[in-house]
């Protein structure tokens, strides 16, 4: 008797996915986050972010059952484009394709913000253990003060990763990466249980640190919020790959629940340890002995891995564009060439703007919340237009959307002002240095 694997997935391991399609970079990012925000702001604004964002994916799920007779199986550009279809507005139903156009672009943006996030990602920890090799010690018990040893610049760590990343990326099929993807997940938890056993211990009391923050620093809290809550895009998938797609929502509010007390502990708590001194990754302000050393490391080797996962969305949009203008002969050869010309995109993006801090928090402003905040309010009032949407039901959308348009706009405006700041500082101080030189 032949017997043929299940290509469903079962509750269990439709969380699992669930968990690891929200934990990444900017779960590590969130303690800077409650600093723009305020001890008391910060934990209250991401448990609201928490609970608008996973509204919005119920939101999606609810539209994409009620368009099931447009399509049986859809993904988030799908459900937009039928959403136009039936929407009041008969110019968008016309080109509803701009529906899918608009979320396309969104998650490519998104995606290859993600590698671009990696990159610095894995530079900034990579680098401080080679920075701090000669002052590691045994001792874990406090963080010593060690003289770093003079290294590289940070863009040059970036050029050495790129030709294995781009190796990495030559994996076409995601099949071949399941066992590396699955040894990146235990790294990972293995570092967030290491991260958290340390930060539990010894906190200063009375905490002194300030209730709220600056209103300048708060949209740079919202960006890095929403990057960290950007799991939308997998949500249809995991429903449609679910063996009993009736108990997705059970698993969806689950999965949720545990990612939004794991990022407003690890927020909180991770400010309430290091205090102003916080990094733009936690992991930068562990303790300088082997082991935690080796907690870095383990995590950026998640990191290193989850960089291919996050590139098959955009590869799978922009690569079969290419390929199919060119002749069998040369397929192959387009495809790699593609591959490798969007991995230097991010590395040169990374190199642009080497601050890991803001890049996550740019990103997450502009893509993230469109996807995430923006999109999917307007999804369900074109979609349930001709059922009729209670007065109270669009009110609340058009809210949240507005929401999440002042994010992107204050958000966006912010992370770029800040950048310029900080690359003009960097400037100067390297003329003064060359000066004195």
């Amino acid at each position: 008797m032949v017997q043929t694997t299940n290509p469903y997935t079962l509750f269990f391991q439709t969380l699992v996915h669930l968990l690891k399609g929200n934990i990444g970079t900017g779960l590590l990012g969130l303690p800077l986050a409650v600093k723009n925000a305020g001890i008391v702001v910060g934990p209250i604004s991401l448990l609201i972010m928490g609970i608008i964002a996973v509204h919005c994916m119920d939101i999606l799920v609810k539209c994409s059952h009620h368009l099931s007779t447009k399509k049986p199986f859809m993904d988030y550009g799908d459900a937009m484009q039928y959403g136009l279809e039936v929407g009041p507005i008969p110019f968008l139903r016309r080109h509803s394709i701009w529906g899918r156009w608009i979320v396309d672009l969104f998650l490519i943006i998104t995606q290859l913000g993600f590698c671009c996030v990696y990159f610095v990602f894995l530079t900034d920890n990579v680098k401080q253990v080679v920075q701090a090799a000669n002052g590691t010690t045994t001792n874990c018990n406090y963080n010593e003060t060690v003289v770093l040893s003079p290294t590289f610049d940070s863009r040059l760590y970036m050029l050495c990763f790129l030709p294995f990343i781009t190796l990495l990326v030559f994996i076409r099929n995601l099949k071949y990466l399941a066992p590396w993807s699955l040894a990146a997940n235990v790294a990972m938890l293995i570092s967030l249980i290491m991260i958290y056993q340390y930060i539990v211990r010894g906190i200063h009391y009375p905490v002194t640190l300030p209730y709220e923050a600056s209103f300048k620093t708060y949209p740079l809290f919202f960006g890095t919020a929403i990057f960290a809550f950007e799991g939308i895009g997998v949500v249809l998938p995991l429903e449609n790959k679910m063996q009993k797609p009736r108990s997705f929502r059970t698993v969806l509010f689950l999965g949720m629940i545990i990612v939004t007390v794991l990022y407003i502990s690890l927020g909180t708590i991770g400010y309430l340890q290091f205090g102003d001194n916080i990094g733009a990754s936690i992991t930068l302000n562990l303790p300088n002995c082997w082991l935690y050393q080796a907690v870095k490391l383990l995590y950026s080797f998640g990191i290193f891995i989850t960089y291919a996962v996050q590139f098959y969305v955009p590869a799978e949009i922009l690569v079969p564009l290419a390929v199919s203008r060119v002749s069998e002969r040369w397929m192959l050869a387009v495809d790699l060439l593609c591959r490798t010309g969007l991995v230097i995109l991010t590395c040169l993006l990374a190199i642009l703007i080497p601050e890991l801090d803001l890049v996550i928090s740019l990103v997450g402003s502009i893509s993230s919340s469109a996807l995430a905040l923006i999109l999917p309010p307007i999804l369900e009032i074109f979609a349930f237009y001709s059922d009729g949407l209670p007065w109270w039901a669009i009110a609340k959308n058009i809210i949240i959307s507005i929401i999440g348009f002042v994010g992107f706009v204050t958000g966006t405006y912010v992370s770029i002002q800040e950048i310029v700041l900080r690359n003009s500082i960097k400037n100067t101080l390297n003329f003064t240095a060359s000066g004195i030189l």
